[in-house]
């Protein structure tokens, strides 16, 4: 669980500083960053397993064709800076295996992470540029600091369960040497979890991925096997309606890709779980999942599995109040999204940390609101005890439509704007919480998002009439400017919901 992420030099990110709560929602106009947020996230995540300059490649703005890595960096006008800086503060699971299958207790389960990475012309290769590590950095956070540095309201009960351990010295370290060239360290855990061991020691220049990345032994190295799996696990959620509708084959994983993928597998495994924990259980899972899918589609009797022996394929059927069945390939886009976040949500295996852009794809504006409440139950109830009915898992979103916005919880809002200034930070992303929330007593001397900002956000019809000076286009009025619509127009959220807000 992602809490906190400070982020420099990173695309339009200068001097970034989010905190993060279970579920949170970033909302703004287009094209002023905002799925930047996710991309430095998505950053991280890859270079928590692969060599920096491909984690780089596979990052939205990188160039897998030339791996030219030139383009994640902050550029204001001509100049781009040569440093990207990264803090992430974060919650790990106390226990887990590696890749063999040797199991792993963490010594300590909330983490700082601080990574700072450098552009090095190569000149090797024509037009290719290289990745190098300047510091890395991790560190434990005490149990004794961990209410204030979490920030979001939440129980003792819960806190006291995923806050565990004890630890005195960091995991990995960078000090200079000799000549004052940067060497990265990672120290073991001994058995106490106090630190201790020799620690492996390496030259910061001449890492080709991240010390953290090439860790996998947990008898040596427990908590950052956990931690590195932590990382790798955050994940941008880019459900696609063709990796939605395809039927599964009886190998197929069955865990759900961050596109949508193995969707009937992953909902067939879940049942045939459910059934072999008692009789019935399969029914209960499809029971539950409709349930949920009939807040957002009135006309939802059931989901099942067809499984089909004969071409071993498995396939998602739902039936309507008719008794009529529908393949997933005659399902709308949005009842598939909707389906596929309902499937997670009864996955407690599913993905600790989910990243999903505009919700609002392909829902009816009337529906939005039961999106949202699927989203906020998707993460972790912070006023309970986390366990398999309670998984630590988190949701972020990133949002233009005023609907979202005007769904979401005041103190899971946060509003992106584009910096204006001086010329260094031209471009800058700025994000905004609401005042009065849990974010304030942080950050007291940031700005807050304004009310007269917020009501225009809930309000965009009144910037269309207040800026349209277009002449009548031929054919007649637009339906907003119809007589009979006038009086309903405004606002687009109930009057006393928008005037506290």
């Amino acid at each position: 669980m992602l809490t906190r992420l400070k982020v420099d030099g990173f695309k339009n990110l200068d001097r970034i500083d989010v905190r993060l709560g279970p579920f949170t929602c970033v909302a703004g106009p287009n094209g002023v960053g905002k799925s930047n947020l996710f991309d430095a996230i998505s950053f991280l995540a890859a270079l928590a397993e692969k060599p920096l300059v491909e984690a780089a490649s596979i990052v939205r703005g990188g160039d897998s064709r030339r791996g030219d890595v030139w383009g994640l960096f902050r550029r204001t006008g001509e100049r781009v800076t040569d440093r990207m800086r990264f803090a992430a503060e974060f919650v790990i699971p106390e226990e887990g295996e590696d890749e063999l299958g040797q199991s792993a207790k963490a010594s300590m389960t909330f983490l700082r992470y601080e990574l700072e990475l450098r552009y090095r012309q190569d000149s090797t290769i024509r037009t290719m540029g290289a990745l190098e590590v300047v510091r890395e950095k991790m560190v434990h956070i005490n149990r004794s600091e961990a209410k204030s540095r979490l920030g979001f309201p939440h129980k003792k009960a819960w806190r006291d369960s995923v806050v565990k351990g004890r630890r005195t010295s960091p995991y990995i370290s960078t000090e200079p040497e000799g000549g004052g060239e940067p060497v990265v360290s990672l120290h073991a855990d001994s058995v106490a979890g106090l630190g201790g061991g020799r620690p492996r020691r390496v030259p910061a220049a001449h890492l080709p991925r991240t010390m953290l990345s090439s860790v996998n032994n947990a008898a040596e190295h427990r908590t950052l096997v956990l931690a590195r799996q932590e990382m790798a696990g955050w994940t941008q959620l880019q459900l696609e309606p063709s990796a939605l509708r395809a039927p599964d084959g009886f190998t197929a994983p069955r865990s759900m890709g961050p596109s949508g993928s193995h969707l009937p597998a992953t909902l067939y495994d879940l049942a045939q779980a459910a059934q072999r924990d008692h009789p019935g259980g399969d029914r209960d899972i499809y029971a539950r999942v409709a349930n949920r899918l009939s807040e957002l589609v009135e006309n939802v009797r059931g989901i099942a599995i067809d499984v089909d022996d004969k071409r071993q394929l498995l396939s998602i059927v739902m039936t309507d109040l008719q008794n009529t069945e529908h393949v997933a390939s005659a399902l709308s886009d949005g009842t598939l999204r909707f389906l596929a976040l309902t499937v997670m949500e009864s996955d407690p295996r599913s993905r600790r940390l989910l990243c999903l852009e505009e919700p609002e794809n392909g829902m009816h504006p009337l529906r939005i609101a039961a999106v949202i409440d699927l989203l906020g139950e998707l993460a972790v109830d912070v006023n309970e005890e986390v366990d398999a009915d309670n998984p630590l898992r988190q949701v972020i979103i990133n949002t233009h439509s005023p609907s979202v916005v005007a769904c979401v919880q005041d103190d899971a809002l946060l509003v992106a704007h584009a910096g204006r200034g001086s010329v260094a930070v031209a471009s800058r992303l700025s994000v905004r919480h609401l005042p009065g929330t849990w974010r304030c007593q942080g950050a007291a001397d940031e700005p807050t998002v304004t009310r007269g900002d917020l009501l225009a956000y809930l309000n965009p019809l009144a910037a269309v009439s207040n800026n349209d000076d277009d002449a009548p286009r031929a054919g007649g009025k637009k339906v907003m400017d119809r007589e009979d619509m006038r009086q309903r127009r405004l606002p687009l959220v109930p009057a006393e919901t928008g005037a506290e807000q």
